[in-house]
């Protein structure tokens, strides 16, 4: 079994590098570097808040190619307190301050964001201060869903941002 499964691969290996499947057009054919780039790929974590991170058990993102998923960014300080208690614009400024410091890590930036979940405790309090977002999105709003909950994982968190980010490659 095995040997079947490696000489498979071999063989999609090198039509994939050496055949051109019909195509006349050579840019379209698979080199050996964007085999060994795709085999590289593997998940690239950044953590935040490493200590509060490790205690709640997630890691706040991850990089896979050109893929940056981030998760949850809430408004607290390095040692899990809530910032902006009851205030829900300050909240939201805190998240989006957040998740910039995680997308410039990575290079990207919000231009970058393909997709925006919000979850709020108070949706009529998050639409009222939500062109606050104009600031952040200059170029094109993201795709994404505003879902209004019962609780986030600490009493007094009034609104939670992830999102996912793709960067093409120049």
């Amino acid at each position: 079994m095995r040997k079947i499964s490696f000489i498979a691969v071999c063989t999609l290996v090198s039509c994939t590098i050496f055949c051109s499947c019909g195509s006349s057009d050579d840019s379209k054919a698979t080199t050996t570097t964007e085999i060994r780039e795709a085999k590289t790929d593997s998940p690239e974590y950044f953590n935040l808040r490493p200590k509060l991170e490790k205690e709640y058990g997630y890691t706040h993102a991850v990089r896979i190619g050109d893929d940056l998923k981030i998760s949850g960014a809430v408004s607290m300080n390095d040692s899990g307190i809530i910032v902006g208690a009851g205030n829900m614009e300050q909240q939201m400024k805190n998240c989006y301050s957040d998740l910039e410091k995680i997308l410039q890590h990575y290079g990207y930036n919000f231009d970058d964001v393909v997709v925006e979940n919000v979850y709020t405790t108070n949706m009529a309090e998050f639409i009222r201060v939500s062109g606050y977002r104009n600031s952040i999105y200059k170029k094109q709003f993201p795709t994404g869903t505003w879902l209004e909950v019962k609780g986030l994982a600490v009493s007094g968190q009034l609104i939670e941002i992830d999102m996912e980010a793709h960067k093409v490659k120049p």
